[in-house]
């Protein structure tokens, strides 16, 4: 049973991580390049601002809103299930390869496979899924003992590994093709928000709108595989049939967000622990709060970055990556 005053330390938590969340979108809305004033906003939304107001705020800024918040809480509740089931709270779909697997794959499809704009933007997860899928199947079997079940620090070293050497396939794939396809995959390999346009929203959201709640629904399985193999075999839980569906689950979590946002590392390794560090391990009780904190610490990084210069900004990924680096240094040094 858990807490009362646990439960609603969770329930405040939320509620100011929603408050942060919607002025950041507001702030989000009103600054960038192009005049389009806070003053301003409540008239363009509600149909009475000036055709490039409108413009600016349903065309450009809106959609890189949703987006961003979208794929920082996949990529969040990617994190969340990884360090569950390798019981190893450095684990994060960037750091272990994941998102490396889901960029080569994505560079291949672009460079070397006909584009149909109509269907890209759609099959882009998908081919990032896939990528992915593979990736994760290498690191996973490396890291698997027999008897023992995956070797948690081996998963984690196996996939940082992994992800140097599918770092250095991108450099050799891209070496060889024209300037413009290389241009875009760079801003890609960046953590640029590429895909701020409402098609992109419609391609990223069934992932979110399945895989959110099937994971909630699986939050006390996650909780029994965190403990230990003898624990979880003890209770009468197939271990290994478990861990590999929210193995996918991760996986395709962390796919469908890297697929229009570019290569974000650090938000699935700094979200769930901070939201541990609020209200307990209980997944049931942490993971809301990684969902929304994953959200919001990728608008904010957008937001940061896309209004220090202009008018291009610096990447959202560089911006997470100047504060998850020395995080993860932190992590790594305590444990």
């Amino acid at each position: 049973m858990i807490e009362p005053n646990i439960i609603k330390k969770q329930q405040c938590t939320l509620a100011i991580l929603l408050i942060l969340t919607v002025a950041t979108a507001i702030t989000g809305m009103a600054m960038g390049y192009g005049a389009l004033s806070f003053d301003r906003l409540i008239p363009t939304l509600i149909g009475q601002g000036s055709f490039k107001e409108s413009f600016i705020l349903f065309s450009v800024r809106l959609p890189r809103i949703v987006i961003t918040l979208l794929a920082g809480m996949a990529l969040a509740l990617s994190g969340c299930i990884l360090q569950s089931i390798t019981r190893n709270d450095l684990a994060d779909p960037g750091i272990i390869g994941i998102n490396s697997g889901a960029g080569v794959g994505i560079a291949i499809y672009f460079l070397f496979f006909p584009i149909n704009t109509t269907s890209f933007i759609y099959i882009l997860p998908l081919v990032a899924f896939c990528s992915a899928l593979l990736t994760v199947l290498i690191i996973y079997i490396f890291s698997y003992k027999k008897n023992e079940g995956i070797q948690t620090t081996r998963f984690v070293l196996v996939g940082v590994g992994l992800s140097m050497a599918l770092s250095g396939l991108m450099v050799v794939i891209i070496s060889s093709t024209e300037q413009i396809k290389v241009e875009f995959i760079a801003k890609w390999l960046s953590g640029n928000i590429w895909g701020a346009d409402w098609p992109f929203v419609l391609a990223i959201l069934p992932w979110l709108v399945v895989l959110i709640p099937f994971t909630l629904y699986k939050a006390n399985r996650l909780n029994i595989l965190r403990l230990s193999e003898q624990v979880a075999i003890g209770v009468g839980i197939s271990v290994e049939k478990e861990r590999l569906l929210m193995l996918l689950a991760s996986v395709a979590l962390a796919a469908s967000a890297v697929s229009v946002t570019g290569g974000i590392s650090f938000i699935g390794l700094m979200a769930p622990h901070i939201a541990r560090s609020l209200v307990g391990p209980r997944n049931q009780l942490y993971t809301p709060i990684a969902l929304v904190l994953g959200g919001w610490m990728l608008l904010f990084a957008d937001t940061i970055g896309r209004n220090i210069v202009q008018p291009e900004g610096i990447s959202a990924g560089i911006m997470v990556s100047l504060i998850g680096a020395p995080y993860f240094i932190y992590l790594l040094a305590k444990k």
